[in-house]
């Protein structure tokens, strides 16, 4: 059978390394797995009772509203007001989402027409392109590299595409590159987006996990922003509830209500106690996500530390919950994905290869911080044995 929209889709590269590791960890080796961002710590026990204590009460088991339980979407703008000072209606300015994965694919599939032009990064996570690709999108690109101006390199592509897109899509921190924004750059795009016309989409996913004094702003708390876009959040890295699935979409009104009409012809919502329980985590639990950071901020010192002794120089992330290395030049010229494989055989360590973000990702690596301090220092010894014992045999080679 033939299925063009799914043939259109490139091979998942990140499958090629869990693959590796599935086999390797079979033979019995210990393998530690820094590649999938899956957060590792368990979800706060209040959250884990509240869902309990709902799932025990029958009428919950019924189907729920596929924009959310009105008391989420309440719970969603209080806690954009605490923390942004942005003020949103939740009966039209909110919609709740599967997690930001499903919403973000829906939108794309809610609001762009083949032929679209729609501009995202590269490298990026893999949902921000293929969600518009899917939906039909004419894909432009803009680079993504901790070494240079984001704004200049933003704008050049910009230029380049020949005509204003019809949206573009952000999301700082980012993933994989760990690349942060302050609120200049939101204003500049803002500006931009009013001057062209055109809709912005913000994925904050990471927006608790900062660093050393590190916040990350907000897209909508730039004046105007509402006008032209909106933004994503989701409990799964914040509140350590990746398996749960909730996410949620704010901002300008024309836009959530394309996604919320869509959905409401797609599903019914999420199970109605994982709703009542992310209620208690937005509203009464804003230590969390800082408890949280603070374990990836040591977990990501003790990376950056053990990689720079061991000679591969690094460094130390705003935020996100992940290191983007790049590549050592002793072996950059093999490629990410042929990089990550080496690293799982000799050193026992997964790592993601940056090609599986878009081609601008080839000479990087992605560590995510999803093992404890222990682990991670195991991982770095391992590392350090590796490089040394290549540069040992270049050294042989060349003598």
């Amino acid at each position: 059978m033939e299925f063009k929209r799914i043939n259109q889709l490139p091979p998942y590269v990140f499958n090629i390394v869990n693959e590796m590791k599935v086999e390797f960890r079979r033979r019995g080796e210990d393998i530690i797995d820094l590649g999938m961002g899956n957060p590792d710590l368990p979800t706060p026990p209040p959250i884990v009772e509240k869902l309990v204590e709902a799932a025990r009460n029958p009428r919950n088991h019924r189907y729920s509203a596929s924009k959310g339980l009105p008391k989420l979407r309440e719970a969603i703008c209080s806690w954009y007001m605490r923390h942004y000072g942005v003020s949103l209606n939740p009966e039209n300015e909110a919609v709740v989402t599967i997690g930001s994965k499903e919403g973000i694919a829906h939108l794309a599939l809610a609001t762009i027409d083949r032929g679209d032009k729609v501009l995202v990064p590269n490298p990026t996570y893999p949902i921000h392109a293929f969600s518009f690709a899917m939906a039909g999108a004419d894909l432009c690109h803009f680079p993504m590299h901790p070494d240079r101006n984001l704004w200049e390199d933003f704008m050049e592509s910009f230029e380049r595409m020949g005509g204003a897109p019809k949206a573009v899509l952000v999301c700082y921190p980012h993933n994989p590159t760990t690349l942060t924004v302050e609120d200049g750059f939101f204003e500049k795009l803002v500006a931009l987006a009013h001057e062209r016309n055109f809709f912005v989409i913000h994925d904050l996913a990471y927006a608790d996990i900062t660093f050393g004094g590190y916040k990350a702003p907000s897209f909508l708390s730039v004046p105007g922003a509402r006008e032209i876009g909106a933004e994503f959040f989701t409990l799964s890295k914040s509140y350590n509830m990746p398996g749960w699935r909730v996410g949620f979409l704010v901002g300008n009104r024309d836009i959530v209500g394309a996604l919320t009409r869509l959905k409401s012809y797609l599903d019914y919502g999420m199970f109605q106690p994982i709703q009542i329980a992310s209620i208690l985590a937005l509203n009464q639990m804003d230590a969390v996500p800082r408890q949280i950071a603070s374990v990836y901020e040591k977990r990501c010192k003790v990376l950056v530390e053990g990689l720079n002794r061991g000679g591969w120089a690094v460094t130390m992330p705003k935020g996100s919950m992940f290191l983007w290395a790049r590549i050592p030049m002793s072996h950059r010229q093999i490629g990410s994905l042929e990089f990550a494989k080496l690293l799982m055989s000799e050193a026992q360590v997964g790592v993601s290869p940056g090609i599986g973000f878009g081609s601008e990702g080839d000479s990087y690596v992605r560590f995510a911080l999803v093992e404890n301090e222990n682990r991670i220092r195991q991982a770095t010894m391992n590392i350090k044995r590796f490089l040394a014992r290549t540069d040992r045999m270049e050294m042989g080679g060349i003598g």
